[in-house]
C-alpha cells in the first residue's frame, strides 16, 4: 500500500500542474471542432474597421412577385353569325336531345316576352349575342327554352325540353322561384357522384352528371298554407335517367330545376350557359377541371337562367291539410 501511494504521488502532481495551466487559458464560447489555430506560418486576418458601411448582401427569401391575372374577353360575334351558329345548336339538339322541341310560334313569343319582362324588372343589360336559358314553372307547362338574346334585334327561340320544378303539398319541398339568376364563376359548381338514396334512386343523375349551382334564393315553402318563404339552394342538374326522367314534364323537385340527361350533357359539352365558366378556366385551374376536356364552347354562350311562370298568378295549390302536420 505504501508502495503504491508513493507511485500515485507523482501523477497527481502532474494533474495539478495541468489543471492550473488550463485554467489560465481564455475560454471561446464560439469555438467549433473545425476551428484551425492562428500560428505564425497562418498570419491572423486584419479586424475590420467598425465604421466602414458593411457589404450589400440582399435578401434571398423575400417571397416572389405573383404574375398578373390575364381575364380573357367574353367571345363577341356579328348579329348575323349569332344567328348561323344558333341554327346550327338546333339541328345538333334534334340528334342529341331526348323529347327536344322547337314549340308554335305562340309559345316561342310567350317565353321570349315573359323572359324580356324578366330581364327588364331585374335591370340585366344584354350588351352581347347570347344564350339564354328560360324555364316555365307552369304546372301545365314545366318547359325550357333556350333563346338567342340580341342587344338590337329581335330575339330568336332555339326550342328546349321538358323540366321539373318544385312540386307543392310534400313536406320540405319549395317552390322554384321566378327571376333571372346567373351561372357566376362566384360559385363552383360540381359533378353527380351517382350515389343512390335508400330508394336506389341517383336524385341528381348519373356519375359525371353537371350540376349548375345558382346559390341561395328565396323560395316559398310548398308545404305550407300561410306561404312561408326559406332559403334554397337553386341548382340545375339531371334526374335518375332509369326511374324519375319519365316524370320530367310535371312539378317533381325540392325546388331546383331537373333537365333530361342528354340536355345536360349538350349544355355542359357546349357550354350554353357557361361563358364566365369558360373565362374563369383561362386563369383558375379549378374551372378547367371542371369542364369537360373534350368540350367544344360556342361563341354564343351565355350565363343567364330566366324562371318564368305563365300561368295564372294566383296563389299556388298547397295541400290544406299541410297545416296539420307535425314540423319537427
Amino acid at each position: 500500500m505504501w508502495q503504491i501511494a508513493r507511485l500515485t504521488q507523482p501523477f497527481a502532481k502532474a494533474f495539478a500542474v495541468t489543471v492550473l495551466v488550463s485554467a489560465a487559458l481564455p475560454l471561446n464560447a464560439c469555438a467549433h471542432p473545425d476551428a484551425i489555430e492562428p500560428s505564425a506560418a497562418q498570419p491572423v486576418p486584419p479586424i475590420s474597421d467598425p465604421t466602414a458601411t458593411p457589404a450589400s448582401n440582399p435578401p434571398t427569401d423575400a417571397a416572389p412577385i405573383p404574375s398578373p391575372v390575364v381575364i380573357p374577353p367574353l367571345p363577341v360575334v356579328s348579329d348575323g353569325e349569332a344567328r348561323e351558329e344558333a341554327a346550327a345548336l338546333v339541328l345538333k339538339m334534334r340528334q342529341q336531345i331526348k323529347r327536344f322541341t322547337t314549340y308554335t310560334p305562340e309559345h316561342r313569343a310567350r317565353f321570349i316576352a315573359l323572359a324580356q319582362t324578366e330581364i327588364q324588372a331585374a335591370g340585366t343589360v344584354i350588351d352581347r349575342p347570347q344564350l339564354i336559358m328560360i324555364v316555365d314553372r307552369n304546372e301545365n307547362v314545366q318547359r325550357m327554352d333556350y333563346v338567342l338574346a340580341l342587344p338590337d334585334a329581335p330575339w330568336v327561340s332555339l326550342g328546349g325540353s321538358p323540366v321539373s320544378t318544385g312540386n307543392t303539398g310534400r313536406k320540405y319541398y319549395y317552390i322554384t322561384p321566378t327571376g333571372v339568376f346567373q351561372n357566376s364563376a362566384d360559385r363552383l359548381g360540381y359533378r353527380a357522384e351517382g350515389t343512390k338514396n335508400k330508394n336506389g334512386i341517383m336524385g341528381i343523375g348519373a356519375k359525371g352528371s353537371r350540376v349548375w349551382d345558382l346559390g341561395w334564393q328565396t323560395a316559398t315553402k310548398g308545404w305550407l298554407p300561410k306561404h312561408e318563404t326559406g332559403q334554397i339552394r337553386l341548382e340545375i342538374h339531371a334526374t335518375d335517367p332509369h326511374f324519375l326522367e319519365w316524370r320530367l314534364g310535371h312539378p317533381a323537385s325540392e325546388g331546383c330545376i331537373r333537365i333530361p340527361a342528354t340536355m345536360n350533357h349538350f349544355m355542359d359539352h357546349y357550354g350554353l350557359i357557361d361563358v364566365l365558366y369558360e373565362q374563369a378556366a383561362g386563369y383558375d385551374t379549378r374551372f378547367r377541371a371542371l369542364l369537360p376536356k373534350d368540350r367544344e364552347p360556342v361563341k354564343i354562350a351565355g350565363d343567364l337562367i330566366v324562371v318564368v311562370d305563365s300561368g295564372p298568378q294566383t296563389e299556388p295549390k298547397i295541400d290544406p291539410l299541410a297545416d296539420k302536420r307535425q314540423i319537427p
